[in-house]
């Protein structure tokens, strides 16, 4: 089912609201995990990371195919231009963020596991240290991860914000339709 003005189809719904709480998690943790060296909750923000971004890649392909979704209401050109750019901060960042945290991973030589499942083996030497395979790519995805959480926090923010304007200022059927209710 396409999405349409009055509804949006179950697979955009389920996809949005598992990658959403998902995502805002995955970045509480990594924010929790950065500022208090808590190294025990890596292989699991790690292995919930690549999980999502198999839900990332469908909710990508799905917006690919589906379009963009018709806005409920008529707006001005600044809303729908700030609409349009948040949007894309979105999808894109969620593209980003799972890359760069496995190129981070892989490239600094600690490879890549989901729950102990091994998809890309670690670097380590004879003491079971991390060897960098490249440090540079390790480098690259760890500057890269940073700045786009930083990015999605604000674009996150913007989103939220975004929706509660249109539902109790404009009193329009945007956020009614996110929650899965058929609108006129």
């Amino acid at each position: 089912m396409k999405d349409t003005k009055a509804k949006f189809s179950s697979l955009t719904l389920s996809l949005h609201w598992i990658i959403a709480v998902f995502f805002i998690c995955l970045l509480s943790v990594g924010f929790y995990m950065t500022n208090y060296n808590a190294f025990a909750l890596y292989p699991i923000h790690k292995s919930i990371g690549i999980l999502l971004f198999v839900f990332i890649l469908w909710r990508v392909i799905w917006r690919y195919m589906n379009g963009w979704p018709i806005p409920a209401n008529q707006y001005s050109k600044l809303e729908r231009s700030i609409s349009k750019c948040i949007h894309w901060l979105l999808i894109i960042g969620i593209l980003l963020m799972p890359i760069s945290g496995m190129l981070m991973s892989a490239g600094s030589g600690h490879g890549l596991y989901i729950f102990g499942f091994e998809l890309f083996p670690a670097n380590l030497d004879a003491i079971g240290k991390a060897v960098p395979i490249s440090a540079s790519v390790g480098e690259l995805g760890e500057d890269i991860h940073g700045a786009v959480a930083n990015i999605m926090v604000a674009a996150i923010s913007l989103h939220i914000i975004g929706a509660l304007k249109h539902h109790f200022i404009d009193k329009d059927n945007t956020l009614s339709r996110m929650l899965g209710k058929k609108i006129q």
